[in-house]
């Protein structure tokens, strides 16, 4: 989607089936046999996933999809992409590439109006592996599913002999990512800070409150995109799992994620559940309030890994605020408001993270309490964008 794929250096942490487990100074997390479900050792479940378009509406139907998704061929995804051309690529990662293209505005579901649709042609084709297709399948049917305006949409797919791809609507701002630590784009605002986590919060709060719940398992920064109104939408659902049902506590699977965003107690023993997502979601808060990375080798060694050197800090409101990203007074000034930023919200946001990284994953708030949190954050930040105006 747009160069909200990832344009830059990008970790994408996927494991194949010849992968190998990584050490801890990898950003990578390594797989861990161990404690892989018998499921996901079961290599006799490749062929059961779909080889073509037929198959996959076929165990969409069977899933329950809601969302109508246009089966692509080949030969019409290469034609929007102008023959997958290098001017046309807006980024790539472990997954492969993803390239602009546009669409009729029918087969993108905005009606029929005359003028093409952007989207984003996201091509898997440079893993072909058992783990490749099912994080491609993963998408097609939780996004064919789900449906809400905090997850990037998905407006189809291609499924045809060794080909896989998939086609989501075009995000122009590009990822948070791209934005937070870029050198050359402007820095995001206290404000648009705030608009992006309490975005990012619902689509997480939805995820977990569904009918079937969802686990995302990968959040972070560069999963999480941006419209022109700088709104927030998760995109790449490869490593999303059904969440636990019954009297269950929670999914026993592979170990798999970014190191510097996975819960501890996840890393540790491979037992998922929402509150891993919770934790993954205090440290990119941490992230809009530092615009540091969850995981900088370049820093000193104490300072490395964002979440272990932050969390001491954050009860503690002078030393907040000398944690806070330098550049936030730099935008505060730009805007108007004389390089002060509101202390209180600062704080609140803060603590807020402080709660999600707590060690204990129980003790840990609900996603709908997290949003509950920062509603009122950002109205006061309308309120005085509007007291400025």
């Amino acid at each position: 989607m747009g160069n909200c794929w990832f344009r830059g250096s990008l970790i994408v942490n996927r494991v194949s089936s010849n992968a190998k487990p990584v050490s801890a100074d990898s950003s990578e997390l390594a797989e861990t046999p161990k404690i892989q479900s018998p499921s996901e050792r079961d290599r006799s479940d490749e062929s059961k996933l779909p080889s073509n378009a037929k198959e996959v509406e076929a165990m969409r139907l069977d899933s329950s999809a809601r969302n109508p998704l246009v089966a692509f061929s080949f030969e019409e995804l290469r034609a929007v992409t102008s023959n997958f051309r290098q001017d046309s690529l807006i980024g790539g990662g472990g997954f492969g590439r993803v390239y602009k293209g546009a669409v009729a505005a029918s087969a993108a579901g905005d009606g029929d109006g005359a003028e093409p649709q952007p989207v984003a042609v996201k091509v898997h084709d440079g893993d072909n592996s058992f783990q490749g297709h099912r994080e491609w399948l993963a998408e097609v049917i939780f996004l064919g599913h789900l449906s809400h305006p905090n997850l990037v949409r998905l407006v189809g797919y291609c499924c045809e002999g060794d080909h896989r791809l998939l086609v989501y609507e075009y995000m122009p701002r590009g990822s948070v990512e791209s934005h937070l630590f870029s050198r050359v784009m402007a820095p995001l605002s206290w404000a648009t800070r705030m608009k992006i986590a309490l975005g990012a919060a619902r689509g997480l709060a939805f995820l977990h409150e569904a009918e079937k719940p969802v686990i995302y398992r990968d959040f972070k920064t560069s999963n999480i995109l941006l419209d022109e109104e700088f709104n927030a939408k998760l995109s790449d659902f490869g490593l999303a799992k059904d969440g636990p049902v019954g009297d269950k506590s929670h999914v026993s699977t592979r170990i798999m994620g970014t190191y510097g965003y996975a819960a501890p107690e996840y890393v540790m023993t491979g037992h998922l559940t929402a509150m891993s997502d919770v934790y993954s979601y205090g440290v990119v808060l941490l992230e809009l309030l530092t615009g540091r990375k969850s995981l900088d080798k370049s820093r000193p060694p104490r300072e490395q890994t964002l979440a272990d050197w932050a969390l001491p800090l954050l009860t503690h409101k002078r030393k907040v605020m000398s944690i806070v990203d330098p550049r936030l007074s730099a935008a505060a000034a730009a805007a108007g408001a004389g390089g002060e930023l509101p202390a209180r919200a600062v704080h609140k946001a803060a603590m807020l993270a402080y709660h999600c990284l707590n060690r204990n994953p129980k003790a840990r708030p609900l996603m709908r309490d997290i949003v509950a949190s920062l509603e009122p954050l950002q109205a006061d930040d309308e309120a005085r964008d509007a007291a400025g105006a």
